[in-house]
């Protein structure tokens, strides 16, 4: 039996992680709700306990998990650290003396308490001295809606306002202005604004060592006059070279030493990640973790197709596939700045290609869309287990990489 899982995180008002939700499902083709909301939680409860550590998954950071009724009334919250997990109680329970006293029981515990897809009734206000985190839907609830939760809840000023399905810059600047903490969707993985970024040279260096490294046969002496001619970038690829991460009985001492050592390979995941790194600029932090896991996963997806001459191909894709946000521009004229194949190229800009089908699975797994992820799947003839294998491998990968950043 395999294991599907996957993860959206949930920034605050200055775009810093705090917390992941976890989605979970009982396997591809048993797409939710094909199965209840009951044994979704308790397939997610079994897997932290006898598959994986939360922590794979959440960096350390609370895991925001739903509830059913039946699963709290079973305890299942207290199967998990107090500080690992966020209650969440999803919105088709009912308010009640039942739900109220588990509500109370779990607070006492010291537990964090969250209401999912919160639809106001007058009711819920016997619950808000206990609630943490109030979750409203941008997507389904009006603005007038909106502002009569903000007004009924002004009277509890430890309760938190998440705005979940923030899909855009506008909604997330609308939420923010309103006042809420924290804020969960795909709106960061957009650009906040089109404008023109000159990149740097050095920056422009690396773009250049980024196309050298995508062809499949990498010319040694163009990558080491490129480096040499940028003090910074040989300072850092010495650093890395030398690092405990590779264990070698003699120190590295020229660049040139440092690629032939690293490999080709090894060299284009440390350009990627630097490129994305240092252009970032003021970003949050996540948005770098995304690109590295979308690298890692697009990489590992090609690996297990067996398609590509070069699956370092694939890795790069991934990690530019945000470089429109990072950049606060579309990805049309981000390419045209950067010296990229045109494989690359055209999966990025025109959705087209073997590289473009790997990264709208990618995609749809983030969103935890099994039913398209299964049909991409299908449609490349991947084995069922390799998935989720490699998103979870990608994860702790992308986990590791912001440690050597940070």
């Amino acid at each position: 039996m395999y294991f599907y899982a996957a993860r959206q995180p949930i920034l605050d008002r200055n775009k810093e992680l705090v917390g992941y939700e976890l989605l979970f499902r009982d396997g591809v083709d048993n797409v939710f709700p094909d199965i209840d909301g009951d044994e979704a939680t308790t397939r997610l409860i079994e897997g932290s306990q006898f598959n994986f550590g939360l922590e794979d998954l959440t960096d350390n950071k609370p895991a925001y998990i739903n509830f059913t009724l039946e699963t709290l009334q079973k305890g299942y919250p207290t199967l998990l650290g107090k500080d690992q997990i966020v209650v969440e109680i999803l919105e088709t329970i009912q308010p009640g003396k039942r739900l109220l006293a588990i509500v109370k029981e779990l607070k006492e515990k010291g537990y964090t308490l969250a209401l999912d897809d919160y639809i106001h009734q007058p009711v819920w206000r016997h619950f808000y001295p206990f609630i943490d985190i109030i979750k409203i839907d941008f997507l389904s609830c009006d603005l007038d809606t909106i502002h009569t939760i903000i007004e009924e809840v002004k009277p509890y000023p430890h309760i938190k306002l998440l705005a979940e399905k923030v899909e855009t810059y506008e909604k997330y600047q609308l939420a923010l202005d309103l006042g809420f903490a924290y804020f969960q969707g795909f709106f960061f993985s957009k650009p906040e604004m089109v404008q023109s970024k000159t990149l740097p040279p050095s920056e422009i260096a690396l773009a250049e060592l980024l196309y050298e490294t995508s062809a499949v046969e990498v010319n040694l002496k163009k990558i080491t006059e490129v480096f040499e001619r940028d003090v910074n970038l040989s300072y850092k690829l010495l650093r890395y070279s030398n690092s405990a991460a590779f264990k070698r009985r003699a120190e590295i001492s020229t660049i040139k030493q440092a690629l032939i050592v690293l490999g080709a390979e090894e060299i284009k995941k440390f350009l990627s990640l630097l490129f994305a790194a240092q252009v970032a600029g003021d970003k949050p932090a996540e948005l770098i973790r995304l690109s590295l896991t979308r690298a890692r996963f697009t990489e590992l997806l090609a690996i297990n197709h067996n398609k590509l001459k070069d699956t370092g191909m694939a890795f790069l894709t991934g990690m530019m596939s945000l470089m429109d946000a990072i950049l606060d521009e579309d990805m049309a004229s981000v390419m045209n700045k950067l010296p990229l194949s045109n494989d690359i190229k055209l999966a990025l800009v025109d959705d087209e290609g073997l590289l473009a089908q790997y990264l709208r699975l990618v995609k749809q797994y983030e969103q935890a869309n099994w039913q398209g992820a299964n049909a991409i799947k299908d449609e490349l003839g991947l084995a069922a287990e390799k998935v989720p294998d490699a998103y979870h491998d990608a994860v702790h990968w992308a986990n590791e990489q912001m440690k050597v950043l940070s």
